[in-house]
């Protein structure tokens, strides 16, 4: 097998499960199902990864790194100013649940509660997950002040700390009472935390 093919094998895997696992979670992902659906030979899952758990990791490391290139490359060149582009970052998760009813593509959403009592090695890939999206948020926020397109009080690091719990907790809202309702909240309170200079 070459070593491309082994890529693109694992690649598929991981693929197929972050799908799998939007919508049963990971514990209710087998792997049976997962193989079938990936139309992967059973015997092949454990050439990849050693268990499930080291499955999830990389499942999760896979999807953080993505996530982390779509956001700084939605910073870096985004349209307006720093600030214009940090409330777009929230206002297009509100469009998405507005038009679709759930929220999508979130797996820090979707699996936080399930798998941070289950393994710690899937705990510790999603604490880093999301420190690196905190990061870029406060390098956001420091850009921002940079550029004097807002002001906001405190260290970046402590503002995106909260920005981000504030936007997490919103989407696990959301999805419990199936409104966009905290997300519209989450939002409005953004926009007053990060205040264009008068």
């Amino acid at each position: 097998m070459s070593r491309n093919s082994e890529h693109d094998t694992r690649e598929h895997l991981l693929e197929t499960g972050e799908r799998l696992c939007m919508h049963r979670g990971f514990t209710g992902m087998g792997l049976s199902e997962l193989l079938k659906t990936a139309e992967v030979p059973k015997g092949s899952f454990y050439h990849y990864f050693r268990s499930k758990e080291a499955f999830g990791v990389a499942l999760l490391e896979r999807h953080y790194a993505g996530y982390h290139q779509r956001l700084a490359a939605h910073f870096a060149s985004g349209e307006g100013n720093y600030r214009d582009r940090l409330l777009a970052y929230y206002q297009h998760t509100l469009n998405q649940f507005c038009q679709q009813g759930i929220i999508s593509g979130c797996l820090t959403v979707k699996l936080s509660a399930e798998v941070c009592d289950l393994s710690e090695t899937m705990r510790e890939a999603m604490d880093k997950g999301a420190s690196g999206i905190i990061a870029l948020l406060a390098d956001a926020l420091e850009r921002g002040r940079d550029e004097r397109s807002l002001t906001f009080t405190g260290a970046a690091l402590t503002q995106a700390q909260v920005l981000y719990a504030l936007w997490l907790g919103a989407n696990l809202q959301a999805k419990i009472s199936r409104s966009a309702v905290p997300l519209e909240s989450a939002l409005a309170h953004a926009q007053h935390m990060i205040v264009a200079p008068v």
